[in-house]
């Protein structure tokens, strides 16, 4: 099996020695494993979609400014 290294900041480190029992490799392979499942979902899906780059940006705007009134309607508090 090919091995990689990674790099985490020095506080990462320290809470990662404070569960030893955990196997960290296990869990890095676990999440690697996850987001190249993801990717070749995504490839997939866009493979076959017939929206063009602008459409995307356009809908990504629409979704993005229906969030932000949502959240507004249903979180007052946090424009007071």
């Amino acid at each position: 099996m090919p091995t990689i290294t990674l790099s985490v900041p020095e506080e990462l480190k320290q809470e990662m020695d404070e569960s030893k029992f955990i196997n960290w490799s296990e869990v890095a392979r676990e999440a690697i494993r996850e987001r190249v499942s993801q990717l070749k979902l995504f490839k997939s899906i866009i493979s076959k979609s017939k929206l063009t780059e602008e459409d995307a940006l356009e809908l990504g705007r629409k979704i993005n400014k229906s969030m932000h009134a949502r959240f507004k309607r249903e979180h007052p508090e946090a424009y007071a």
